[in-house]
């Protein structure tokens, strides 16, 4: 059961959804399956095509994937989905795009890798009639319909977070790791950050991290602290929890008698047993499941040649204004474990509550 919170987040994109039930787990690289026995589908066959952009960010085999399939297949038990992920790299993608037309295609459901570079697939895509829906990053060109987040107010929440975190007492110095720049969610998530800390931080050195890379935040995190000096650090912006996670090694290795707060993005496992442990202050949880199957539906509206239901929305990508499903993220810190990510399913308490942080879960309240 969603959590009450969450409910009340997420209503309007909720009312748009049929919600059913997710599978686990997930693959990489490239497969394709086809439905045998889904229980409500009831529209004709037709062949679509899934394309995720890396594995270095969890949530997507993990959760998008079998969230996306298990509805998609509820809505059309005879339709077939074709699954690539790309590994972070915008030619591959291009290659699994011409791969799935090639093989039939008529949806493509597209995280692109480089935003403005997977135009060209949507280029192709519209020469061969076929629809295009903008799932979690927004990508360039005439997409039919955008599946994502409120990505302004990611970053908004992030901010805000690292302030309270801070506290009163004078001017504070921060580090920013921010996302991959061939990202345009990225774009979004700095804006809504610099939104909320601008002027009430100083910003001693901000960074751009490329590929969402966890090694590289690392490193931008020893240069930060080489630039400034560990003393001198007092709070860090981390666009998700896998660079999260890299800054946080970073301060370790540094010799950091105590790490200072460091926000993230995601919720995945490793962050909130880091929240739970004191080494990460929060990290920003985007209902994936209410994602996926919100694309899920569009992308059944769209195979059969109906208009997405629940785009009351638009974001403008540079070239049109295309018409978005867009959610509500939420802030999590230590409090609020329990009655969001908990609570939703996301993670059980007993995936969290392992070993070194069974102490840690039980203090919290978590477990």
């Amino acid at each position: 059961m969603p959590s009450p919170t969450t409910r009340a987040l997420v209503t309007g994109s909720l009312a748009v959804l049929t919600l059913g039930a997710a599978a686990c787990g997930g693959s990489n690289g490239s497969s394709s399956s086809s439905g045998s026995g889904g229980s409500s589908g009831s529209g004709g066959k037709g062949t679509i095509a899934l394309l995720l952009p890396e594995t270095k960010t969890a949530r997507y085999e993990a959760h998008d994937k079998p969230e996306f399939e298990a509805k998609f297949k509820q809505l059309c038990a005879d339709c077939k989905v074709l699954y690539s992920n790309a590994d972070q790299d915008s030619a591959k993608q291009q290659q699994q795009a011409e791969a799935a037309l090639t093989q039939g295609a008529k949806v493509l459901v597209l995280d692109p890798v480089d935003g403005k570079a997977a135009e060209s697939i949507v280029a192709k895509a519209k020469q061969q009639q076929v629809a295009v829906v903008s799932y979690d990053r927004l990508v360039s060109g005439p997409a039919d319909v955008y599946v994502s987040f409120q990505n302004e107010q990611v970053g908004k929440l992030q901010g805000e977070a690292l302030l309270k975190a801070l506290g009163s007492g004078g001017k504070k110095t921060i580090v920013m790791i921010n996302g991959s720049p061939t990202d345009p969610n990225a774009a979004q998530f700095k804006k809504g950050a610099h939104s909320a800390l601008d002027g009430k931080v100083t910003i001693g050195v901000e960074y751009d991290t490329p590929d969402w890379s966890n090694d590289k935040a690392q490193q931008e995190m020893q240069a930060a602290i080489t630039k400034i000096g560990k003393d001198n650090i007092d709070g860090v912006y981390a666009a998700n929890d896998g660079t999260a996670g890299g800054a946080i090694a970073a301060m370790k290795a540094g010799g950091f008698a105590t790490i200072p707060p460091v926000t993230g993005q995601d919720a995945e496992l490793a962050g909130i047993q880091r929240i739970l442990a004191g080494d990460q202050y929060m990290t920003v949880y985007k209902a994936t499941k209410a994602e996926a199957e919100a694309a899920a539906q569009a992308t059944y509206d769209l195979l059969q040649g109906n208009k997405p239901s629940g785009a009351d929305a638009t974001t403008n990508n540079g070239s049109t204004d295309v018409p978005s499903i867009l959610l509500t993220p939420v802030a999590v810190t230590k409090a609020n474990i329990k009655d969001t990510v908990v609570a939703d399913g996301y993670w059980k308490a007993s995936d969290i509550c392992t070993g070194a942080f069974a102490s840690a879960c039980q203090a919290a309240g978590t477990s």
